[in-house]
């Protein structure tokens, strides 16, 4: 996803009216004319979130589900003990994954309306009570894998000579990686059932005041996507004020963000004990289906880089600058000598499809879907979800995207991400919805891939030295971003999990941490400001997917060795592409990358990776001279 992943309106401001200088600058921030900008159709999910359709259903749901415990429970051993049974054993698969597809085109349907509207009261009752549903309906599905992981290796190997159970190989082999962490399962029907008023309660929290928060930036009162939009903008004093408008709204609700922060680690580090994971993110690891010593390998690489990647860079950027350092807020800045113009809609959609287009006639077909059908939801809106996401929905349905787009550079590498996850799901969604989720290291491949043909194809036909400097400068600020800053979220997190074991950590040592990582990370040539203590509370990843941000800087480094594969390629690289991706969650990363002879094990796989970004700088320094 996102680069996240989900939909959300706005209570007015209680602020006095502007005065008359703070009119001109709402006057002088007018949003650019981007075009007509569409908003996804979520009618081939539901027709609205008051059909009927949907409690049919959940009722149909619950019905199946009660019937496959009835039909299925204590019976799993017996159906894998004789040949006779096996049969039975595959129908127990296909029955499971056929609810699973049922209850999840609901879920999806309720995380879309939401997302849009977080701050609606209606939109919020819906999503969560479509989650207490299902949650109690799924509760009857609970024994199913448990139980699949008593059965003896080598009668469950035996039954896997049925053909339609060995269809479900690749998905029963995940599930037993899962065995030495289950529980006994009145245990994990406890878990299961406490999620809703447990952390996922306190992402629904979280979620709900991010975007009710208001941020007062030049007499303007802004939700948070338009205001961190800002930090982006030509105007130093517009990238100062939307700082310190983050950093005072940050704050004042830290208390709140502090809160929700220690009691998800140590919900978490609970989980861990009881189901004995040894090392903090070793359930994210499992969940990834990569082993620890390939993430612990990609990160010595990344934060060993940090000084000739970060640090060389900003220095190189304040020097643009005329400046020794930078403070915080310009490290996003555009170059300050090369004017930065609106991207309306449609030029966007072109850039993306003809770069898509000139690699994989196919992948364009696919990508173009999303445009002609209303997969896509792009117009920033009051209490919308900030940043962007692809979300798969079902195998049945299709994905949706979700973007806050606004007409930069950057908004338009966005749209190539998020339809590179798009064409993923929809080439791994046939192999059911057992087996097309890919695990986040690979998920983002093809994300990374999409930006990189996108951004190549605009480098190639631009002779402008400056502007291909920016276009440069703008690629590797996005890979910082991508390989460097997710590695530090990465430290920030293992930091304050391991330090949460020992007690509640306070806003001031979570702050302390947050610096120092973003000092070791960015380097000596960004001046960190008072007031950027407090910007770790902001992050989703944090709250909704802890240890997810490596999957990033994994992605971005493979994407980086892989695209050097297809610039010494003979023809087919495309089709060993697109077949990569619609292999979805049925193979592991060695197996997926060994037709372009890449290995996330060998020790020089991710200097590899790093070195592009540092020849991107080199390439930027001699246009410097």
């Amino acid at each position: 996803m996102p680069r996240s992943s989900a939909k959300r309106a706005t209570k007015p401001s209680s602020k006095p009216a502007p005065k008359p200088a703070a009119k001109k600058a709402v006057k002088a921030a007018k949003a650019p004319d981007l075009g007509a900008l569409p908003e996804w159709n979520l009618a081939d999910l539901y027709p609205a979130i008051d059909s009927p359709d949907i409690r049919r259903d959940l009722d149909r749901g619950e019905t199946e589900c009660i019937a496959f415990e009835k039909d299925y429970k204590g019976k799993l051993s017996g159906f894998a003990a004789q040949p006779s049974g096996w049969p039975a054993l595959a129908e127990a698969v296909r029955r499971y994954e056929a609810v699973q597809d049922l209850l999840g085109r609901v879920v999806s349907y309720a995380s879309l309306v939401y997302a849009g509207n977080t701050t609606d009261p209606a939109h919020a009752k819906f999503y969560g009570d479509v989650q207490e549903r299902i949650t109690a309906i799924s509760l009857h599905l609970l024994f199913f894998t448990l139980e699949l992981n008593r059965i003896e290796d080598a009668l469950l190997e035996q039954a896997m000579d049925d053909p339609v159970l060995g269809h479900y190989r690749p998905w029963i082999e995940d599930v037993r990686k899962e065995k030495p962490y289950q529980l006994e399962d009145r245990i994990e029907q406890l878990f299961h059932e406490k999620s809703v008023s447990g952390y996922s309660a306190w992402n629904r929290l979280f979620d709900e005041t991010m975007a009710s928060l208001r941020f007062d930036v030049q007499g303007q009162s802004l939700a948070i996507e338009p205001t961190l939009n800002m930090l982006q903008g030509h105007s130093e004093k517009a990238r100062k004020s939307a700082a310190e408008a983050l950093a005072k709204t940050f704050k004042d609700n830290v208390r709140l963000f502090t809160l929700i922060t220690n009691t998800l680690a140590k919900d978490k580090e609970i989980s861990d004990r009881w189901r004995g994971f040894k090392d903090i993110a070793d359930d994210r690891h499992l969940s990834n289906r990569v082993e620890r010593e390939v993430v612990e390998a990609l990160v010595s690489a990344v934060r060993a880089s940090y000084p000739s990647l970060s640090h060389r860079y900003y220095a190189l950027k304040a020097r643009w600058f005329g400046k020794d350092k930078l403070p915080h807020w310009d490290r996003n800045a555009p170059l300050p000598t090369v004017d930065m113009r609106s991207i309306k809609w449609d030029e966007a959609k072109h850039t993306v499809l003809s770069a898509y287009g000139a690699f994989s006639p196919r992948m364009a077909q696919i990508a173009g879907r999303f445009f002609d059908e209303r997969w896509i939801d792009a117009p920033v809106r009051p209490g919308k979800s900030p940043g962007a996401f692809a979300h798969p929905t079902v195998p049945s349905a299709h994905p949706y995207v979700m973007l806050n787009y606004q007409g930069k550079p950057r908004d338009v590498m966005t749209l190539a991400h998020e339809l590179g996850h798009g064409v993923h799901q929809v080439l791994a969604a046939p192999n059911g919805p057992l087996m097309a989720p890919t695990p986040l290291t690979l998920a983002e491949t093809a994300s990374v891939f999409g930006e990189m043909l996108t951004f190549q194809r605009l480098l190639a036909a631009t002779t402008d030295k400056a502007q291909r400097k920016a276009m440069l400068a703008g690629k590797v600020e996005d890979m910082l971003n991508t390989v460097v800053r997710q590695i530090a979220f990465y430290t920030f997190e293992r930091m304050i999990h391991t330090e949460r074991k020992s007690g509640e950590l306070t806003s001031e040592r979570i702050g302390e941490i947050w610096m120092q990582v973003q000092r070791e990370s960015l380097g000596p040539a960004i001046d960190i400001r008072p007031g950027y203590e407090v910007f770790w509370t902001y992050i989703p990843h944090f709250i909704h997917s802890p240890f997810y941000v490596y999957a990033y800087a994994f992605g971005d480094c493979l994407v980086n060795s892989l695209y050097a594969v297809y610039e010494k390629a003979e023809n087919g690289f495309a089709d060993r592409y697109l077949a990569m991706l619609s292999a979805g969650g049925t193979k592991h990363h060695s197996e997926l990358l060994k037709p372009f002879g890449l290995d996330a094990r060998d020790p020089n796989f991710w200097q590899g990776g790093l070195s592009v970004i540092a020849r991107m700088i080199a390439e930027i320094e001699a246009l410097d001279r």
